[in-house]
């Protein structure tokens, strides 16, 4: 959670300050620039207006109630998920359903295998499957590290739910 805050604060140019005491908490104080100007707020769409969709999904998310989450997300919409915690796990899925599954949607960074090594070996099993990449990290962290090349669709966590059914849309639709 804190990896995402810090990068939110980093791509709005603000900054954080915490101060901390052992037995009287935490406090944090984040300092937001100055804007001027009128601030224009864009309308979310909602979920119920985001189209619906009967594929199967393998999320491979190794965050337990983010993964129960997103599950219950995408089954509220029509589709039917598959489960896996880790990179392993997702190639293990996968093999088992290898014909069944229309997008995996994956952390980037997960135990065993991140979500990108994952990835390439299933589109060596089925090169036409199609993927999503979920991150809390900020989007400068994340391409400093390689390991997301261009034309990979990433989403950055948070998301919200009208959001990523918007992008699941988009993507098993292309």
């Amino acid at each position: 959670g804190l990896a995402t805050v810090y990068g939110i604060i980093q791509q709005h140019n603000a900054n954080i300050n915490l101060y901390s005491e052992p037995g009287h908490g935490t406090t944090f104080k984040i300092f937001f620039p100055v804007t001027e100007g009128e601030v224009e707020i864009a309308a979310e769409k909602s979920p119920a207006e985001a189209r619906r969709g009967t594929e199967t999904v393998l999320v491979a998310e190794d965050d337990e109630r983010l993964r129960r989450l997103t599950r219950t997300v995408l089954e509220e919409a029509g589709y039917t998920v598959i489960e896996a915690v880790d990179g392993e796990d997702a190639l293990d899925k996968f093999s088992e359903n290898k014909n069944a599954v229309h997008l995996i949607i994956s952390d980037v960074i997960m135990p065993k295998k991140n979500g990108i090594e994952v990835c390439k070996e299933i589109k060596k099993m089925r090169p036409a499957v199609k993927a999503l990449f979920l991150s809390g990290y900020a989007a400068d962290i994340i391409s400093s590290t390689g390991m997301i090349e261009e034309g990979i669709e990433l989403v950055h966590k948070p998301v919200s739910h009208g959001e990523l059914l918007l992008k699941i849309r988009k993507i098993l639709d292309s």
